[in-house]
Protein backbone atom coordinates (compact mmCIF):
# COMPACT_ATOMS: atom_id res chain seq x y z
CA UNK A 1 0.00 0.00 0.00
CA UNK A 2 1.44 3.45 -0.94
CA UNK A 3 -0.90 5.84 -0.34
CA UNK A 4 -0.93 7.69 2.63
CA UNK A 5 -4.05 7.98 4.48
CA UNK A 6 -4.32 11.07 6.86
CA UNK A 7 -5.68 9.90 10.04
CA UNK A 8 -6.05 13.33 11.27
CA UNK A 9 -8.63 14.51 8.99
CA UNK A 10 -11.43 16.17 10.40
CA UNK A 11 -14.08 13.43 8.98
CA UNK A 12 -11.83 10.99 10.76
CA UNK A 13 -11.86 12.24 14.15
CA UNK A 14 -15.69 11.60 14.27
CA UNK A 15 -14.56 7.72 13.88
CA UNK A 16 -11.77 8.33 16.64
CA UNK A 17 -14.33 8.82 19.23
CA UNK A 18 -16.35 6.21 18.46
CA UNK A 19 -13.85 3.37 19.65
CA UNK A 20 -14.38 2.09 22.61
CA UNK A 21 -12.28 -0.73 24.15
CA UNK A 22 -13.33 -3.92 25.90
CA UNK A 23 -10.94 -5.57 28.41
CA UNK A 24 -10.99 -8.41 30.53
CA UNK A 25 -11.64 -7.65 34.25
CA UNK A 26 -10.76 -9.96 37.53
CA UNK A 27 -14.02 -9.68 39.71
CA UNK A 28 -11.46 -9.89 42.45
CA UNK A 29 -9.95 -6.44 41.75
CA UNK A 30 -13.22 -4.74 41.40
CA UNK A 31 -14.18 -2.70 44.82
CA UNK A 32 -15.76 -4.58 47.55
CA UNK A 33 -19.68 -2.90 47.08
CA UNK A 34 -19.25 -4.51 43.21
CA UNK A 35 -17.44 -7.85 43.80
CA UNK A 36 -20.55 -8.03 46.32
CA UNK A 37 -22.80 -7.79 43.26
CA UNK A 38 -21.23 -10.52 41.19
CA UNK A 39 -21.14 -12.94 43.44
CA UNK A 40 -19.71 -16.14 41.59
CA UNK A 41 -18.25 -14.48 38.84
CA UNK A 42 -14.67 -14.43 38.41
CA UNK A 43 -14.03 -12.81 35.16
CA UNK A 44 -16.48 -9.55 33.93
CA UNK A 45 -15.74 -7.28 30.81
CA UNK A 46 -15.44 -3.87 30.92
CA UNK A 47 -15.82 -1.17 28.31
CA UNK A 48 -13.64 2.03 28.42
CA UNK A 49 -13.33 5.29 26.47
CA UNK A 50 -10.31 6.58 24.65
CA UNK A 51 -9.94 8.59 27.89
CA UNK A 52 -9.96 4.80 29.94
CA UNK A 53 -13.43 6.15 31.59
CA UNK A 54 -15.25 2.45 32.21
CA UNK A 55 -18.46 2.99 30.69
CA UNK A 56 -19.82 -0.47 31.53
CA UNK A 57 -18.86 -3.88 33.07
CA UNK A 58 -20.88 -6.54 31.81
CA UNK A 59 -20.69 -10.23 32.31
CA UNK A 60 -18.83 -11.73 29.37
CA UNK A 61 -17.16 -9.99 25.85
CA UNK A 62 -20.00 -11.20 23.24
CA UNK A 63 -22.56 -8.89 25.83
CA UNK A 64 -19.97 -5.85 25.83
CA UNK A 65 -19.54 -6.09 22.33
CA UNK A 66 -23.35 -5.58 21.48
CA UNK A 67 -24.07 -3.12 24.04
CA UNK A 68 -21.42 -0.82 22.46
CA UNK A 69 -22.75 -2.11 18.98
CA UNK A 70 -26.34 -1.00 20.05
CA UNK A 71 -24.69 2.44 20.86
CA UNK A 72 -23.57 3.27 17.80
CA UNK A 73 -19.52 2.81 18.96
CA UNK A 74 -16.86 0.54 17.34
CA UNK A 75 -15.88 -2.12 19.94
CA UNK A 76 -11.93 -3.48 20.01
CA UNK A 77 -10.63 -6.04 22.45
CA UNK A 78 -7.39 -5.00 24.34
CA UNK A 79 -5.34 -7.14 27.08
Amino acid sequence: MTQKYDFDHPAQAHVAEKIVYVRPVEAADLPEELREQVEGIETLFAVHNSDGERLALVEDRRTAFILARENDLAPVTVH
